[in-house]
């Protein structure tokens, strides 16, 4: 996404067309083919590359949820940290009940509504999603993976 273009709900997600579309097309075609390979000449050596082809897509998945994951701890720790900041302290205790996925859509509000939304978040169990719907003001995040 271009950075000139302002960050909402609706365009804030990441897509890297080299990982996403590119690298998941090859991993695609070099399944079907090994099928083939596979249907055409039944051995063991076929068979084991119908399974190395099927194996490759565990790394390829876990190279993009392991680094999100950490960003997520991150996030849930700039967060608690924003909030410890924002909110007044006889609601500090609170913030340690949010949720990580609560933490997690905040991320996206601005600060003068933020220790609002995470008292909403709380009162009525809102998830992620529903979090960053309510975001009046957004707040973009240009570094996230």
């Amino acid at each position: 996404m271009s950075e000139s273009v302002p960050q909402n709900f609706k365009n804030h997600a990441r897509f890297d067309p080299q990982y996403h579309m590119v690298a998941f097309a090859v991993l695609v075609v070099n399944l079907v083919m090994a099928f083939i390979f596979l249907a055409r000449h039944l051995s063991v050596y076929s068979e084991w590359l119908v399974i190395l082809s099927i194996a490759v897509f565990i790394p390829f998945f876990k190279l993009r949820t392991y680094p999100l994951k950490v960003q997520d701890r991150i996030i849930r720790l700039e967060e608690r940290m924003r909030l410890q900041a924002l909110a007044p302290s006889e609601w500090h205790t609170q913030i340690y009940r949010l949720s990580e996925d609560q933490l997690i859509g905040l991320r996206f509000a601005a600060d003068d509504e933020v220790v609002e939304l995470a008292k909403m978040a709380l009162e009525e169990n809102l998830n992620r999603k529903q979090i960053k719907e309510r975001i009046k003001d957004w707040r973009p995040d240009n570094f996230r993976i």
